[in-house]
């Protein structure tokens, strides 16, 4: 992904500096110092911000869209939404949750215009159902082993596939990003009881559809 450029033109981004303009101490800073820097005109402290989300914003958006070579573009425009409305941005919330719901509002809409539902997804098993899955692929160099681990793969997809968007998101921010309750909550822009309730009814669905494979 092509980063902004600064706004001197130049092709690198700027020397990281203080408030009094001296370059800075090679500490990294905060989002929020590089966001309020961003907010007094300097563009070229963006490019640190999408240089530091950059890979997370397009992993996120490749995973609903299954389809790495557009969730370039798609995570690009999520970055330009958020470089314009940076402006607004008060830190009320953590800078990343802020820019997580860009990336998700701005994936869905990708899929709502193409009418297409995302994801290649491979969700973590329950405590009970690895230790299930781990005893039967014990010798995990056999064609039984191998047959299990491509069937579980294949199913966890399917069930995925099958969930509604709002509870694929959900569990796709908790299980694969790592999120918090609370964060998922903030890109979601919903209640954190919401979150729960979702990601609880999307391991179910799950569960539901590797039973047969574990029993």
């Amino acid at each position: 992904m092509a980063n902004f450029p600064p706004s001197d033109g130049s092709t690198e981004p700027h020397e990281p500096r203080d408030d009094a303009g001296r370059p800075g101490t090679g500490v990294e800073q905060s989002d929020l110092e590089l966001v309020r820097r961003v907010q007094r005109g300097e563009r070229g402290a963006f490019d640190l911000l999408v240089l530091r989300y950059q890979h997370k914003v397009v992993k996120l958006v490749a995973r609903m869209l299954r389809d790495p070579a557009e969730a370039e573009d798609v995570a690009q425009e999520a970055f330009v939404k958020a470089y314009r409305a940076l402006g607004s941005f008060r830190g009320d919330s953590a800078f990343y949750t802020w820019l997580y719901r860009i990336a998700v509002n701005t994936a869905r809409n990708t899929m709502a215009s193409k009418q297409r539902r995302p994801l290649d997804y491979e969700a973590d098993l329950s405590e009970s159902e690895q230790s299930v899955v781990e005893s039967r692929m014990r010798h995990g160099d056999t064609p039984e082993a191998a047959a299990l681990s491509e069937e579980i793969h294949t199913t966890v997809n399917k069930a995925i596939e099958a969930l509604p968007e709002d509870l694929r998101t959900a569990i796709i921010l908790r299980e694969v990003e790592g999120l918090s309750y609370e964060e998922i909550a903030e890109a979601m822009d919903c209640p954190v009881g919401t979150v729960r309730s979702r990601i609880f009814r999307a391991r179910e669905a799950i569960d539901r559809n590797l039973k047969p494979l574990l029993d």
